[in-house]
């Protein structure tokens, strides 16, 4: 089980307890510090090729958002589908040293195609990647914090992934709505959006059942709403709706809300941005 501590724990010369509370980077008044998700099963078509037309989009549309001044922070999957398709790999493999190995070809191809598309809008882009450890570790975490933190303030995009060329089941964070919404919560994000290959949550599975309902608004997320979760859509990607609810019941519990959406288009997330009905929002506690 991981820690994922909010707040900072030293003695004092007495030998007391204090609690320590990090600076939160100042935003203007009209715009926000948001974390954006994009799955494996957007950023890539079937075979592992990475989709150009539907990346390049994606980080014109980050890129305007920040020259609006918000602050934004992409978590990134992408790489072991990436290195799939690269290495001409007929599926996802099955054991640790091929899928370490492609996650470490795709890595560089994923890096290299978002830091020259940020480029062309002038914007800096930076590569953090994780593993269950460093968020388990309380100085591990600090430091990360610190670094996120200082990159937004240099006007960096921070894009996060997690390391999975080194990655076990031991150490893993499991998938990356799991990270979204750490990095979220950590973040003091308000908000976090996750793009995927479907339109939000819905009453039953859409591609099984054509009754199914888009639910556009949930504020309290009940053992009747989890158990709405599904399995993973693809054959790339690790996350699904399951996990999906999990990180937006972590997220509004710490005051960040959530949305859940389609990212085939990603200028979605202007309407998302505007407070627009886009996918499924959920509503946090502050």
């Amino acid at each position: 089980m991981f820690l994922h501590p909010f707040f900072f724990i030293t003695l004092d010369e007495r030998g007391f307890f204090v609690y320590n509370v990090e600076k939160i980077t100042e935003r203007g008044p009209k715009t926000m510090r948001v974390v954006i998700k994009i799955g494996t099963s957007t950023l890539a078509h079937a075979n592992g090729r990475l989709n150009i037309r539907r990346v390049e989009e994606l980080c014109k549309v980050l890129s305007d958002l920040k020259n609006a001044g918000h602050q934004v922070i992409l978590v990134s999957s992408g790489a072991i589908g990436m290195g799939i398709g690269k290495l001409s790999l007929k599926e996802k493999p099955s054991d640790m040293p091929t899928k370490q190995a492609a996650a470490a070809v795709g890595q560089c191809g994923l890096r290299y195609a978002y830091d020259k598309l940020f480029s062309e809008y002038n914007h800096t882009v930076a590569q953090i990647l994780l593993t269950g450890l460093d968020l388990e570790d309380p100085t591990r975490y600090h430091n990360i914090k610190n670094t996120m933190t200082r990159l937004l303030e240099l006007n960096v995009l921070p894009i996060i992934n997690e390391n999975d060329t080194v990655n076990t089941d031991e150490i893993s964070v499991g998938d990356n709505d799991t990270l979204g919404a750490i990095v979220a919560v950590s973040m003091h994000a308000d908000l976090l959006v996750m793009l995927s290959d479907i339109d939000g949550l819905y009453t039953a599975d859409p591609r099984e059942d054509k009754n199914a309902i888009l639910l556009s608004e949930i504020t309290e997320i009940t053992p009747e709403i989890e158990g709405l979760g599904g399995k993973s859509g693809t054959n790339l990607g690790t996350g699904g709706m399951a996990t999906k609810l999990s990180a937006a019941k972590k997220c509004v519990a710490r005051g960040t809300d959530v949305v859940i959406a389609n990212g085939s288009s990603p200028a979605v997330l202007y309407d998302i941005m505007d407070g627009k009905k886009v996918g499924t929002r959920f509503i946090s506690k502050k």
